[in-house]
């Protein structure tokens, strides 16, 4: 193993994504750069790196600059994995909190199911959600409803459950989504309006995320956290297979639904504005 993957395998370990490892690890060689050099440097889109950035300086491990155009520099390393690791350490205590409001959630619908009630069970990561998700898209007849933030539209798109939509579009089913659309997701909404899906957007919305399938099957969470994108990260949320669960969340959707906007119409107002200033 070279120094540099050697290095990058640390970082991993320590709780990065390996784009995110890759990325600081070359800003921390060859110096602040731009996204476009750096996209070329690493083989990869830009995209790609605006997200990878934006993640990195939530960790506290790149610094943007103040001047145009931005130049994205790697923050000291003891710093940087100081800061990463306070992160870390909040985020497990917000874990544990969620899972406790889930369980207490969880026992409060258990009072409420009817004879036709199938199981409650906590998932715990996000391979536990598309190894549950992805079945029961495949075998629905009529109707997927989702609400959910930007990173549930990243994973959609990492780990194939868009293309299991698109096949229920293909065999007649519908798919109708609602999230908080920011420049940033432009890229994820969109994929998700490729495969027939109709997309709603409410602004600021920061409720419980969900996703229901034939209003019988349900996928839920009281927050949606996913810090890296593979299939071993923590993300708790609640499976049932309850219909009267499915049927209030499948309700609540409806009323969302009517106060949200259409996607297309929100992508275009944000494409006019342009980019957020950083």
């Amino acid at each position: 193993m070279t120094t540099d993957d050697e290095f990058t395998s640390r970082l991993i370990g320590f709780g990065l994504s390996e784009k995110e490892a890759q990325t600081y690890l070359h800003l921390l060689k060859h110096g602040p750069k731009t996204p476009s050099p750096l996209a070329k440097s690493l083989k990869t889109y830009r995209e790609d790196v605006h997200r990878t950035l934006t993640s990195l300086i939530d960790k506290g491990m790149v610094c943007p600059s103040l001047d145009s155009p931005t130049t994205y520099a790697a923050v000291d390393l003891e710093a940087a994995l100081e800061s990463a690791l306070k992160k870390q350490e909040s985020e497990l205590r917000e874990m544990e909190a969620r899972k406790f409001e889930l369980q207490e959630l969880a026992k409060q619908h258990r009072f409420r199911a009817s004879d036709e009630v199938g199981t409650f069970k906590i998932l715990k990561s996000i391979k536990d959600i598309v190894s549950s998700a992805i079945p029961i898209i495949s075998s629905i007849e009529q109707e997927f409803l989702w609400i959910a933030p930007k990173e549930g539209l990243q994973l959609a798109s990492v780990f194939g459950i868009n293309d299991v939509v698109r096949e229920l579009s293909e065999r007649g089913g519908k798919t109708r989504g609602i999230t908080d659309i920011t420049y940033s997701s432009i890229p994820f909404v969109q994929e998700v309006l490729d495969v027939g899906e109709d997309v709603r957007h409410a602004a600021g919305y920061r409720g419980l995320y969900y996703g229901v399938f034939d209003s019988k099957h349900c996928i839920s969470a009281i927050n949606i956290d996913v810090k890296h994108v593979r299939l071993n990260e923590g993300a708790t949320m609640l499976y049932a297979s309850d219909p009267v669960y499915g049927k209030y969340l499948a309700n609540t959707f409806e009323l969302f639904w009517k106060q949200s906007v259409p996607a297309e119409k929100r992508i275009q107002e944000l494409l006019k504005q342009g980019p957020p200033k950083t």
